[in-house]
């Protein structure tokens, strides 16, 4: 009798000391740029033969989609005058550097791990003082840039929940870029 009470006592201390079941590991909410494909590695298809992390050519996709529905909205085509006179006289150049510019903006501010940025920040992008700016953004016209990002967006079938995500990222930004 004595016998099995301690081997009770040494068997419920043993339960005692015993570690407590691991938690389950959770899983990390992904970031919008894994969301949007991530390091997954594709063709490039404005670069044949190239390929391209997936979530750098989603956003580079929506970033040249939304530079053509500016191009295409009377609000916004002030600001963009520089860029559409080059356009116009057939120098893609500009065009060119801002899609870079601006994918490589969102592809960081997303999450991409692979890229950086290396464009001005948003208040020297969105003075007076940068050559190609004709004019300081007002919330109006932010709004607008958020509603032309959005039909970008959808020319390029984002899902909404990536596209909200998008729109409070870029939220974030309306007190650099309006300075009017």
């Amino acid at each position: 009798l004595v016998g099995l009470s301690a081997s009770l006592i040494l068997t419920g201390c043993k339960k005692d000391e015993e570690a407590p079941p691991a938690p389950t590991p959770s899983h990390p909410t992904p970031t919008i740029y894994q969301r949007l494909g991530g390091t997954t590695m594709v063709n490039d298809p404005a670069n044949p033969g190239t390929m391209v992390e997936q979530g750098y050519l989603g956003l580079r996709s929506v970033v040249d989609s939304t530079i053509f529905v500016i191009a295409g909205d009377a609000q916004l085509q002030p600001y963009f005058a520089v860029l559409l006179a080059e356009v116009g006289s057939g120098d893609l150049t500009g065009f060119a550097a801002l899609s870079e510019n601006l994918t490589e903006f969102f592809a960081v501010a997303t999450g991409a791990q692979n890229y950086t940025y290396s464009g001005m920040n948003m208040v020297d992008a969105h003075n007076s003082a940068n050559p190609r700016m004709t004019g300081l953004v007002t919330d109006a016209d932010f709004d607008q840039f958020i509603v032309d990002l959005v039909a970008g967006a959808a020319q390029n079938n984002v899902p909404s929940a990536i596209v909200t995500d998008i729109g409070a990222l870029v939220e974030t930004l309306r007190d650099d870029v309006v300075q009017q």
